[in-house]
């Protein structure tokens, strides 16, 4: 074989093998990637379930107000 042949197999096998490598090494990464998305979405799940109880928490709260409020003013308007 001549040194021009065996120039281009020996760059031809290292191409070969870094595009090889690479791919590897990128679907390795996808699919970190995709595990870390579920324990993501499992936090914003529960994210969302906590920012639900203290929406209903609040509005509890402002209806308990609300009716406080009122009673308030039935009694003052009653005295006048």
């Amino acid at each position: 074989m001549s040194t021009r042949s065996k120039v281009v197999l020996g760059i031809s096998v290292v191409l070969t093998v870094g595009t090889v490598v690479g791919v590897h090494v990128t679907q390795n990464l996808e699919r970190q990637r995709l595990r870390e998305g579920v324990f993501y979405d499992l936090e914003r799940q529960k994210r969302k379930q906590e920012n639900l109880r203290l929406l209903n928490e609040q509005i509890e709260l402002t209806k308990q107000l609300e009716s406080e409020r009122q009673n308030i003013l039935s009694e003052a308007s009653n005295k006048a």
